[in-house]
C-alpha cells in the first residue's frame, strides 16, 4: 500500500481488516471508512503533515503493531491495543524538545482513552486497560445499590 508502513511484534495480529488488500477481504471493496459499533481494538492519532509530525511518524513506524500511513493533508497513527508517544525518544527524534505542549499542537485528532503523562503520551483501545492511570474504580454495581 502506497504510503503505509507498520511494524508487527511476533505472534501477534492485526485487527480484521486492516491493511488487507481487495482479494484478502473476500474481493470486495473496503472502505476505511465504515462504521461498525463492535470495538475495533485500536487508538491512534492523526498527525499534522509537517517536519515534526513526519519525525514523530518515522519513530512510531518502528513500533510493534503500529501502522503509520501518510496522507495529502495528515499522518495518520493507528495501534492495536494501545501506543505509547515516549516524549524523550521523540525529542531525541525532532531534535529540540517535545513534551505534551508539542505533541498536542500537532495532534488534530485521537480516538481511544488518552492518558498524559509527565514523560509520555499513551492511548488505550480498551478504556477498563486505563483504569490503572486514571482512578478508575472498576468494580461492578449491583441493580438496587448505590
Amino acid at each position: 500500500m502506497t504510503g503505509e508502513t507498520q511494524a508487527q511484534g511476533a505472534g501477534q495480529s492485526q485487527a480484521p481488516g486492516a491493511g488487507q488488500t481487495q482479494a484478502q477481504a473476500g474481493g470486495q471493496q473496503q472502505s476505511p471508512f465504515e462504521f461498525h459499533r463492535e470495538s475495533s481494538g485500536r487508538a491512534g492519532v492523526t498527525l499534522m503533515n509537517n517536519q515534526i509530525g513526519h519525525a514523530v511518524a518515522d519513530v512510531m513506524r518502528t513500533k510493534p503493531n503500529v501502522t503509520v500511513r501518510d496522507l495529502p493533508s495528515m499522518i495518520r497513527v493507528d495501534a492495536v491495543g494501545m501506543v505509547e508517544f515516549n516524549f524523550d525518544e521523540l525529542t531525541d527524534a525532532v531534535g529540540e524538545e517535545f513534551d505534551q505542549n508539542a505533541f498536542e499542537e500537532i495532534m488534530s485528532t485521537h480516538y481511544g482513552r488518552m492518558v498524559a503523562l509527565d514523560d509520555r503520551m499513551v492511548l488505550f483501545a480498551n478504556p477498563e486497560d486505563a483504569a490503572e492511570y486514571l482512578g478508575f474504580d472498576l468494580k461492578p454495581v449491583s441493580p438496587g445499590t448505590s
